[in-house]
């Protein structure tokens, strides 16, 4: 799968960049975990395709159900799903009005996908204390989040 099939379904030039960005550093992460890389590439062109309808936090129930409706396969779905910052658990989920549901990564494939979408800023590659202090000023020091992102981080590079 190759990032021309986000024209396809319309998403923008920016999108397509970005997402090219995110392919780059998954596939760098994934060299130290036996993955099912087809997965991890197409998850991570793939993760944002909900953003050509919506820039919400919707983007990624909107692009899991694109996905759906053309058949993609189950673990692709699931990483669009569950690639929202790093994850988010059901009491949360309620609370931003998403479906009451864990959307929490949970396979290696959508952790890896999940993770290097958060070390991309636009098209750049960002450190975990960039995203921290990024995260920090919009969601507030102690937002359950950043446990959640620290974690992620430190399970990813065997911290």
């Amino acid at each position: 799968m190759n990032l021309t099939i986000l024209e396809d379904f319309k998403c923008s030039s920016y999108i397509i960049k970005h997402s090219n960005a995110v392919l780059k550093k998954a596939k760098a992460i994934s060299k130290d975990f036996d993955v099912n890389l087809d997965h991890v590439e197409a998850g991570a062109i793939l993760h944002d395709v909900g953003r050509s309808k919506t820039q919400s936090i919707y983007h990624a129930l909107i692009g899991a159900e694109i996905l759906k409706e053309k058949e993609f396969p189950i673990e692709i779905v699931k990483i669009t799903e569950r690639h929202i910052g790093a994850g988010i658990p059901k009491e949360e989920a309620i609370t931003l009005n998403l479906p009451p549901r864990d959307y929490l990564p949970i396979t290696f494939e959508e952790k890896i996908v999940t993770h290097a979408d958060n070390l991309i800023n636009d098209t750049k590659e960002v450190s975990l204390d960039f995203i921290i202090k990024k995260w920090s000023k919009k969601m507030g020091n102690n937002h359950a989040s950043l446990e959640r992102l620290i974690k992620l981080h430190n399970e990813l590079f065997n911290i």
